[in-house]
């Protein structure tokens, strides 16, 4: 099964995109979309709409698993990440057709065994259970991994 997790962002969008087969995973790509500051919001989310339709296109994934939004201190971007999200999620309904969320306390609970555990924890694990030499950088892009093992994990039944 080829799952592409979404870590959502207007600036900054991480994805990684793995296989998961008889409980073996396998990394085929990870990175992330940006985008430039200067631009408008509405150019913004034509090009992540545009990034994420070209990903679907290349990696051809069975199953898009994305990370729900969580309330924050800065109020000032969670409009545009929460734009930014729809638009994630109509190119991936629109070009892959499956769509899976999940809450940050569910990534890091399955990850980790902890819904509270810290960042690093969580990227510890994304490298150990990927069996990668170091922690993928940007951490939007570990974040993603983090997504799409998560979706794994939850659907054993779905794979």
């Amino acid at each position: 099964m080829r799952i592409l997790g979404i870590d959502p962002g207007y600036g900054i969008v991480g994805f990684g995109v793995i296989d998961y087969e008889n409980g073996e995973y396998k990394v085929i790509d990870y990175g992330v979309i940006e985008t430039p500051k200067e631009e408008s919001i509405p150019v913004r989310l034509a090009m992540i709409y545009d990034a994420i339709k070209q990903l679907i296109e290349t990696y051809k994934p069975e199953q898009m698993a994305v990370e729900e939004l969580f309330y924050f201190k800065n109020q000032t971007t969670i409009i545009p990440v929460a734009e930014a999200r729809g638009i994630i999620l109509l190119a991936g309904i629109h070009s892959c057709g499956e769509i899976f969320e999940y809450t940050p306390l569910q990534i890091k609970q399955a990850l980790t065994g902890n819904g509270r555990a810290e960042k690093a924890q969580v990227q510890y694990m994304v490298t150990a259970i990927l069996g990668l030499e170091k922690i993928p950088k940007p951490d939007d892009a570990a974040d993603a991994l983090a997504v799409a093992i998560t979706h794994a994990n939850f659907n054993q039944s779905l794979i």
